[in-house]
């Protein structure tokens, strides 16, 4: 009855929101001529007069129907059979839609599709029976590779050569256990071999995985290989030459390509303060309001509250000897007993409480005590277990091989600045 209710709302609510906007034409293609047969979404085009759009503002499901020739009573009745498969009032702006219409004059819609992802689509069939269903285009994955000489940021270096975005969170990912991304040298250098998802073998959707990957950082090699180490669960992780996990039980950094604004000092001296000793106990991360602060390490929320220059903040308990606090938030997503993983949003940037600009100041408690966490000497995670070593080992040796003969372009090389030049060889 309720679903009932709403479906008649949408409908009054076209009825009574057409704007005096002026509304696009829509995209109509005709593939009659084609010789070979043109299939997406499980049709042949080819049989369709086809006509391509975006959900625009004030769009609903009644009102693209009801431009296209549908009256109210059909629209209703095929709202009520596809409520069961998707709701119709969840339909977004800027989100693609295609109708399959007749090849007549009449051009009369016979199935409406809707694309929430370049992936995800929702058929609603309505041409002689109302049928609807959900569906995924076909995916293939290409196995590419790069690599990288840093003369700035990873973010930069990797942007310069058109990677992908989700390609530089992964590899920060990967390494936000053993590379401090803050304090990278020009020539620190990387390489990666990834798997890139791709629909009808064009259309890029992201990374499906990373198999491998090598990062030099300040003269020191790191290699990280993919591993299932639980099939049945479908559980994997990153691991080194020696099987020994990348993952440490803390992460460096509260959020990610930040910078570090102010670091623990018990004897900072402030000009505001007439230069008295003002210790600061925690670490500054400067970021712009509302980026995302992720919880360093699987803990429980003690604390998510305000109070006095703290501001907004959360306190996470990880076991007895260590906790950690996150302040000035401008927003708090957890609550007190909440069980949280590492990686696990906890808040947002913000500016609350003492603060000159945006940043959360991170603090460290080891024992009851604040300390600095750079000067920790943390465990790390577990390593590959007994059962699945020598099974692990055979299985880098062909990664490791082809990571190894990826080579630097020489474009690279060219371009590393003197200083640069002199790291690498050093």
């Amino acid at each position: 009855m309720k679903y009932t209710l709403c479906v008649l709302s949408v409908f009054m609510f076209f009825l009574s929101c057409k704007t005096d906007e002026p509304v696009e034409e829509n995209f109509e293609q005709d593939y009659s001529n084609e010789q070979e047969e043109l299939m997406e979404f499980g049709y042949n085009l080819n049989n369709f007069t086809v006509v391509r759009d975006t959900i625009r503002r004030g769009d609903t499901f009644g009102l693209i129907l009801e431009r296209n020739n549908i009256d109210y009573p059909k629209i209703y009745q095929i709202a009520e059979k596809a409520k069961d498969t998707f709701d119709i009032r969840k339909l977004q702006v800027g989100k693609p839609y295609t109708l399959l219409c007749t090849k007549d004059e009449s051009k009369e819609p016979q199935s409406f599709i809707y694309q929430p992802t370049r992936e995800d689509y929702v058929v609603i069939e309505f041409c002689d029976s109302i049928l609807a269903y959900r569906e995924k285009k076909p995916i293939s994955l290409k196995r590419r590779s790069a690599s990288g000489i840093i003369t700035d940021n990873l973010s930069m270096t990797m942007e310069r050569q058109g990677l992908p975005i989700q390609l530089i969170y992964d590899m920060s990912d990967i390494y936000a256990w053993t590379v401090d991304f803050f304090r990278l040298q020009k020539g620190d250098r990387f390489k990666v071999i990834y798997n890139q998802r791709y629909i009808e073998d064009s259309i890029s959707t992201g990374i499906e995985s990373i198999e491998a990957a090598f990062f030099e950082y300040r003269g020191e090699q790191f290699y990280a290989f993919n591993f299932v180490i639980d099939s049945s669960k479908n559980i994997a992780d990153y691991f080194d030459e020696n099987t020994k996990s990348l993952r440490k039980t803390f992460l460096q950094a509260p959020v990610k390509f930040s910078r570090i604004s102010s670091r623990y000092n018990l004897n900072r001296r402030i000009a505001y303060y007439g230069y008295k000793r003002r210790p600061h106990k925690g670490t500054d991360f400067a970021a712009p309001v509302g980026t995302e602060i992720q919880a360093t390490a699987n803990g429980t929320v003690t604390e998510s509250t305000r109070r006095g220059g703290n501001g907004k903040y959360v306190k996470i308990r990880h076991n007895p000897t260590y906790s950690t606090q996150y302040l000035h938030m401008s927003k708090r997503s957890v609550n007190v007993g909440d069980y949280v993983k590492q990686g696990d949003v906890i808040g947002y940037v913000g500016m609350t409480g003492n603060t000159g600009g945006p940043h959360v100041c991170y603090r460290f408690w080891k024992n009851g005590k604040q300390v600095d966490p750079f000067r920790q000497k943390l465990p790390s995670a577990e390593s590959i277990p007994d059962s699945l070593e020598t099974g692990y080992k055979d299985f880098i040796v062909p990664l490791k091989l082809e990571l190894d003969a990826i080579q630097f372009t020489e474009h690279e090389i060219e371009n590393l600045p003197k200083e640069a030049e002199i790291t690498q060889l050093q």
